[in-house]
């Protein structure tokens, strides 16, 4: 059946409050699409289906809503059913929930968990913002270096349902300090007598707790892992990151970058849920702050007075060198952002790619300067060729270098290179065309005015 299909069904059964219809609906249905249908309703409606959900079943769907519907959701439920699902939630969901709840939601979630979770929320929750400490769940499998393969086999199947993979099993010491980590098929193929140190090679990947949860993503990607320790200042063991946090901070981190590249900060919420008003306030202070900006531009342009009314056609060309040299930039600024935020490039490596990117940028703007001076020859004569292309091979220089080097030297002060919007540099760069457009033209055309 259809999507569109069967959430018109859902919407039919629950407004005949055909229970038992509804749950047998849904009851194949894996727990992502759920979540999928439960976001396709409306709100009146999301409660009821979550409702009959199974408990097990509710908190694996809970764990795939963002966080702005997870609160809706909790505010429609009474104590002992918000109580149920926060504490069925795997730690690291968890955080993810507080993490982005007022604080005083959270406050009151937490006094709703029993003692155990409770403490392990605020533990995780103590970790700062960003970090891997809040992207981990302490629930892992452990054995010693000196047990056997049998023994550890039997303590795995024992641990198994508390810990969120077992793909990867860890060696600590009694203090437990990570010592290696082994994958479940080294213990299945060993013989059951043989000793866990035996299967060791001390040869592991981890972080800090401390670290920068980006760091957790470079760090699973660059060597594949399936999970990665997370260590404290002793190498004691603190917790894994699974491939699904890894995936989440991944999106969240692009998304994020795509968000601030268009000019419109971070909106953490739901398109789907959001109302105008939120929309408004994201967007409105970097337009309001972009007009003052481009005013500059008019400023310039009125400087060049008499050379506009004295060779009007150069008017017709300003858009387009203006124009280009914004898109240069915004070219320039997207390839460095991203490569900054993959780790492809490091701050340390602007120099070297300065004299690259300027020997592109020459060879850019050489091309459309040839590319335009038949149509300035054709509209304006050889003169206005000439200025229109060296003002082109100009400004698309000037737009790729501040493309480049705007998100560098963001990256050097320790801010987002993010923030270099292309709205921003845009902006700078129409400025920036306009004064080289009408510096060259008057420089050139002196005889005419």
């Amino acid at each position: 059946m259809a999507y569109e299909e069967l959430l018109e069904e859902i919407r039919q059964l629950l407004d005949g409050r055909r229970w038992k219809d509804v749950r047998a609906r849904i009851e194949e249905l894996p727990e992502q699409d759920i979540a999928e249908l439960i976001l396709s309703l409306e709100k009146s409606r999301r409660i009821f289906l979550f409702k009959l959900l199974p408990r097990p079943r509710a908190s694996e769907v809970f764990s795939y809503l963002s966080g702005d519907n997870q609160d809706a959701l909790l505010q429609d439920m009474t104590d002992h059913e918000t109580r149920e699902i926060v504490a069925a939630l795997t730690p690291d969901d968890r955080t993810a929930l507080f993490q982005e709840l007022p604080a005083e939601a959270t406050q009151r979630l937490l006094e709703l968990l029993p003692p155990g979770a409770q403490r392990e929320a605020r533990e995780l929750l103590g970790y700062p913002a960003e970090s891997v400490g809040r992207l981990m769940t302490p629930d892992y499998i452990a054995v010693r270096a000196d047990w056997t393969v049998e023994r550890s086999l039997q303590h795995i199947r024992g641990q198994r349902e508390k810990a969120e993979t077992v793909n990867v099993i860890y060696v600590t010491d009694r203090e437990g300090r990570l010592l290696d980590a082994l994958t479940i098929r080294r213990f299945i193929v060993a013989a059951p007598e043989t000793v866990v140190e035996e299967l060791m090679d001390y040869h592991f990947i981890s972080v800090s707790a401390f670290e920068d949860r980006e760091k957790a993503v470079e760090t699973v990607q660059r060597y594949d892992l399936t999970a990665l320790p997370v260590v404290d200042t002793e190498g004691v063991l603190l917790g894994t990151v699974t491939p699904d946090d890894v995936m989440d901070v991944a999106e969240a981190e692009a998304t994020e970058d795509f968000q601030k590249v268009g000019g419109v900060g971070v909106l953490n919420f739901s398109m789907r849920d959001a109302s105008m008003n939120l929309l408004y306030q994201r967007r409105v202070g970097w337009l309001v702050l972009l007009v003052f900006i481009n005013m500059f531009g008019g400023e310039i342009i009125a400087a060049y007075e008499e050379t506009i009314e004295a060779v009007i056609v150069l008017v017709t060309f300003l858009p387009l060198v203006v124009d280009t040299g914004g898109n240069a930039g915004t070219q320039s600024a997207t390839l460095m952002v991203r490569a900054l935020a993959t780790g492809d490039v490091k701050a340390k490596d602007w120099l070297r790619l300065w004299g690259k990117e300027a020997g592109v940028a020459i060879a850019l703007g050489v091309t459309v300067g040839v590319a335009v001076w038949a149509l300035g020859l054709y509209r304006g004569g050889l003169d206005i060729a000439w200025v229109v292309s060296l003002a082109m091979v100009a400004v698309v220089f000037m737009g790729s270098m501040i493309g480049m080097l705007l998100p560098f030297g963001l990256a050097r002060l320790n801010l987002d290179p993010a923030t270099a919007s292309a709205p921003l540099i845009t902006s700078i760069a129409d400025i920036g065309g306009i004064l080289i457009y009408f510096a060259i033209a008057t420089a050139m055309l002196g005889h005419m005015l």
